[in-house]
């Protein structure tokens, strides 16, 4: 992970804009650059993962052009190549450096031709313009912002901007780039024409393929990288997938509550069985309450699910980070949203399936994909999502939803199939119910967060919930979260669209909890 900051104007103090620039120097610790410029500032903190060397450092410059870019370009040799062949020379081994050069040639077509998880800005020096764009499903982070002068900031996180703001810090929209005041969509994730029809056997074939490459481009890396291993399907497989690709042990890592964990036998059995290196922590209540104030700070939600969701994520990460070497890790974020949760197995008709598996796709920056990079990219590290590949999305996306439906007794059945065949996990793994990583690091976590949520409050808490118009907290829980991301991110809330919570609109899912211990297909998901 990096960190980019733009501020498009010179209404804000050199020395407050610098401040605001090093919130955020824990995604990029290897080396920072904050400057001033002909039109503003630009300011990038650097982990270093493709060219380790000091001169893939960012910005990059181009004539009267500049710019910066936390991401990754799948793909960028044979770019660089075709680029230097048409004249192009190259400072670096970093993949951002043909940002520049394509940009040159393309203009704002560019962001639709890229392989990439990707947030960036461009100064335009022959146009005296700038641009900004994010990647379409909203993997790498990117926030905007007025200035008291009207000029626009942009920054990979909300905590650069919420001190320099003139009103609101809002997500920028993914699969869209900016110009001259307005967004325009160069690509949307949620178009599923035309449909994708045919056999089983078929479809199973190329969701295996395409997952596999998904998982080959992401373990392209100059930095040591390793892999979060709940031991639940998704992550099971990437692992799986991964060790076949490299034929040497990868390195595995798992958390669990130390009381009840659910995950850590599974996620021990899946490394017992590909041959990883695998290490497991563990996590006690007096962790999980201490960490509290410092993960909503870090992931600038109050959301229920990303909370709890996060509390194992982020402890696991800040193990791995105090322990080892590694600073790349794959995870299995994204398979839910194409595939289905538990509540979904309630969806009425394929339709329905379908709009809600959009829905959840429109907003994953909000919710799983903004865990992932927070919990992650905090300590220092780089997360990468395979199951977010752009070519394995797309189809996915696309595929005739009433092959989606649970229509076998056990949800996410075309994935399960499609490598069953080739055995790289025992069945006991790829066949596992769904369990929900929040709930399966422990019963006692989501417990005892509940818990210490009922000591915070007395029979007052309604009034002091009511104080929030947007996303008002109906919970003690929500209401300690959301209380608390007020401190750090005063006013802000609409950052979030809202609570991440099951379609209440469907019979069975009119729940008050988004937990999936609280639906009636849970079942065997809990053990």
């Amino acid at each position: 992970m990096c960190s980019i900051f733009v501020l498009t104007g010179k209404g804000i103090p050199l020395k407050e804009a610098e401040r605001a620039f090093y919130a955020t120097v824990s995604r990029g610790p290897d080396m920072s650059v904050f400057e001033e410029t002909e039109r503003g500032y630009v300011g990038f903190h650097r982990l270093a993962i493709m060219g380790l060397n000091a001169a893939g450092m960012q910005p990059f410059y181009r004539g009267k052009s500049i710019a910066v870019c936390n991401g990754e370009l799948y793909g960028f040799r044979a770019i660089r190549e075709k680029l230097e062949e048409a004249g192009e020379t190259f400072v670096s081994d970093s993949d951002c450096e043909i940002l520049l050069p394509l940009y040159a040639r393309r203009g704002c077509d560019v962001f639709a031709m890229l392989d990439a998880e990707f947030a960036c800005v461009i100064y335009d020096g022959t146009r005296g313009e700038y641009i900004a764009a994010r990647d379409p499903i909203g993997i790498r982070p990117l926030y905007y912002c007025y200035l008291p002068d009207g000029s626009i900031a942009f920054a990979s996180e909300p905590k650069n901007l919420v001190p320099i703001a003139s009103g609101s810090v809002m997500p920028f929209p993914p699969g869209h780039y900016w110009r001259r005041g307005k967004f325009y969509r160069y690509r949307d994730m949620t178009v599923s024409e035309p449909v994708v029809r045919g056999d089983l056997d078929t479809v199973c074939g190329e969701i295996r393929t395409r997952l596999t490459e998904g998982v080959r481009k992401r373990l392209d890396a100059d930095a040591p990288a390793g892999f979060l291993l709940s031991g639940g399907l998704d992550s099971s497989l990437v692992c799986a997938i991964a060790q076949r690709i490299l034929g040497r042990p990868i390195r595995t890592f798992a958390i669990g509550m130390a009381e009840d964990a659910i995950d850590l036998k599974y996620a021990r059995a899946a490394a017992s069985f590909i041959g990883s290196e695998h290490t497991e922590f563990l996590m006690t209540r007096e962790e999980v309450i201490a960490a509290l104030p410092e993960v909503i700070a870090a992931l600038a939600s109050y959301d229920i699910t990303t909370v709890r969701a996060s509390m194992g994520m982020y402890l696991l990460c800040k193990k791995i980070r105090a322990s080892t070497d590694v600073r790349v890790l794959l995870t299995g974020e994204v398979s839910d949203e194409l595939f289905g949760y538990k509540y979904t197995d309630f969806a009425p008709s394929p339709q329905a399936f379908c709009e809600e598996a959009k829905k959840r796709v429109r907003e994953l920056h909000m919710y799983d994909v903004l865990r992932a990079d927070r919990c992650i990219s905090v300590h220092s590290m780089e997360a990468r999502v395979p199951f977010g590949d752009l070519a394995f999305v797309d189809y996915v996306m696309r595929l005739d939803p009433a092959m989606k439906m649970n229509t076998c007794g056990i949800g996410k059945y075309l994935l399960r199939r499609a490598f069953a065949q080739e055995g790289p996990l025992p069945d006991a793994i790829l066949w596992r119910e769904k369990a929900a990583f929040s709930d399966a690091v422990g019963h006692s976590m989501v417990n005892d967060l509940k818990a210490y949520a009922e000591t915070c409050y007395g029979d007052d808490w309604r009034e002091r919930a009511a104080r929030f118009s947007h996303a008002t907290p109906f919970t003690k829980e929500s209401l300690l979260y959301r209380e608390i991301f007020e401190r750090y991110y005063p006013g802000q809330g609409e950052m979030i669209a809202g609570f991440w919570m099951p379609n209440r609109s469907w019979k069975g899912c009119d729940v008050d909890d988004p937990s999936a211990r609280v639906l009636a297909n849970y079942g065997r998901s809990g053990e």
